[in-house]
């Protein structure tokens, strides 16, 4: 395995912060709607999760290194992980387990839908990033883990039908997004600069 402690380090960096969430609820540090407050870091979460995972590819084409690539798969497996703590956290905070109530919060929240959809784009990607569903789809494993491109839209969308009021904060995560998405224009992602590649070659001289 390649940069094992990179891999760990970053493990441990996003696996903590929803134990420090949980025990900021249990610590009354949340507020006093501690539920509601996780749901939306959770669910924040999951999207800066998302552009970070989309920002590996230029950042090794940018640097040269490979260690963002090592940590790719993972990183896109635990926006997956946030996204369904942040269903599971709506469910039992704000429905609290209710299920009776679904179709009422459909109707006056129709944004549930447009998160569902998005959180089940990132399933298809979470169970077939191992290298069996690679070999077994051949060509179009490439194909299908393209949803994330549409996946992103809908998860700002999302995150757009929530805020409304306040839109500093999603104008910032949309516009990276944008710029993540136009680098993968292959005409745009070819101009980004090697700057590790620059190093390596001055050292070399």
């Amino acid at each position: 395995m390649r940069h094992p402690f990179w891999r760990l380090f970053v493990f441990v960096l996003v696996a903590v912060w929803p134990l420090y969430w949980l025990y900021q609820a249990w610590s009354f540090a949340l507020g006093p709607d501690p539920g509601k407050v996780l749901v939306e870091r959770l669910g924040l979460g999951a999207l800066i999760l998302l552009l970070i995972t989309l920002s590996m590819t230029p950042l090794q084409k940018l640097s040269g290194w490979s260690g963002w690539m090592a940590v790719r798969r993972q990183l896109g497996l635990w926006c997956f992980a946030y996204g369904v703590l942040h269903l599971a956290a709506y469910a039992v905070f704000i429905m609290g387990l209710d299920w009776s109530q679904l179709g009422i919060e459909l109707r006056k929240r129709p944004y549930i839908i447009v998160g569902a959809i998005a959180l089940f784009g990132l399933l298809l990607l979470a169970v077939t990033s191992n290298r069996y569903s690679q070999r077994r789809l051949g060509k179009g494993w490439k194909k299908l883990h393209r949803l994330i491109y549409l996946i992103l839209p809908l998860g700002l969308l999302h995150m757009l039908w929530i805020v409304r009021a306040d839109l500093k904060e999603w104008a910032i995560y949309a516009a990276v997004g944008a710029v993540l998405l136009l680098l993968r224009i292959p005409a745009l992602m070819r101009r980004i600069p090697r700057i590790g590649g620059a190093g390596q070659k001055v050292q070399a001289k």
